[in-house]
């Protein structure tokens, strides 16, 4: 085994391997930016889709109405307390 770790201290290390903690950072810092930007991008989506909702709900909003009942041949329920 000792000779095969003077082996591999004698051997050269692949140029790539110098870069590799570069890139490897750099795409993680690439990643954190666009998770930041999609978060944005969803509460903003979500912003305007409630406030579209509630400005649509009180513009349009239809007069009360009471409900009638199904049909005036049926007798009341004896559940109905009123």
């Amino acid at each position: 085994m000792d000779d095969e770790l003077r082996i591999l201290n004698a051997a050269t290390m692949p140029a790539a391997l110098d870069t590799l903690d570069d890139r490897v950072l750099a795409t993680l810092a690439a990643r954190q930016r666009e998770a930041a930007a999609l978060k944005r991008t969803i509460a903003l989506a979500a912003f305007i889709s409630l406030g579209g909702g509630v400005i649509a709900g009180s513009a349009f909003a239809p007069s009360a109405v009471a409900a009638s009942p199904l049909t005036p041949l049926v007798p009341a329920s004896p559940l109905d307390l009123r």
